[in-house]
């Protein structure tokens, strides 16, 4: 049988980048494009943050090309989904069978997923769900992936870690109360070096900026990819 013809949903972040890895290793499927929301005001990933030069670098280093969703600012819900259909359809006339996420372990966010893509012909895939997030984070860190905090809330996480590597250091620093992963929006990241990356990515933190209650780190290029 041949394996699903697949469009992941790239955040950037240390999840996706972990969930490309995993199904990579599943003959049911491959992964032939890459799917990312970009606000089209500041040019940077939605939600996490970084550079959009920095997505670029990522998907030449995973060796795939990415379906890039402009996003206006703000974004009604609204505007959101009628983006996504379009890319729904896109993806079926391409031959695409399948859809996956990173998601971990958050009931409303899976099944909202599995409702907009009913009846497109997409199969929703999580590669990773259901991996208790501890076990999962010593995995990733264990198997080489590296990436930056970009984003924190900081109701819920110092400041201070916005910027980090995620680490072993990391992991260890982290308050009882966040996850390890940070599936319930406590940080997210930027994934730069690890198994799914034929080169890693030099990046430097420069500096952090607070807006609409988040803090952001910036993160720019140091230099070109090398190899690992």
């Amino acid at each position: 049988m041949q394996p699903k013809k697949t469009l992941l949903s790239w955040s950037g972040g240390k999840d996706s980048a972990w969930a490309l890895h995993t199904l990579r290793q599943n003959p049911e499927y491959t992964v032939a494009a890459l799917l990312t929301t970009v606000n089209e005001h500041f040019g940077r990933v939605a939600i996490h943050g970084f550079r959009e030069e920095l997505l670029d670098l990522q998907a030449t280093s995973v060796g795939l090309p990415i379906w890039k969703i402009p996003l206006p600012y703000p974004c009604s819900n609204e505007a959101y989904e009628s983006r996504m259909a379009a890319v729904c359809a896109r993806a079926v006339n391409e031959g695409f069978e399948a859809v996956a996420f990173g998601d971990l372990f958050l009931e409303d966010i899976r099944a909202y997923r599995i409702e907009r893509l009913a009846g497109t012909g997409l199969e929703p895939v999580f590669p990773v769900w259901g991996i208790p997030t501890d076990q999962l984070a010593r995995a990733m860190v264990a198997a080489g992936l590296r990436a930056r905090i970009t984003c924190l809330d900081p109701r819920k996480l110092p400041s201070s870690f916005c910027g980090r590597v995620f680490d072993a250091d990391f992991l260890a620093d982290l308050p009882p109360s966040v996850d390890p992963c940070g599936e319930r929006g406590e940080f997210h990241s930027f994934a730069y070096a690890g198994p799914m990356f034929s080169q890693s990515i030099r990046v430097e933190h420069t500096h952090n900026v607070e807006r609409e209650g988040f803090v952001y780190g910036d993160l720019v290029p140091t230099d070109t990819a090398v190899s690992q």
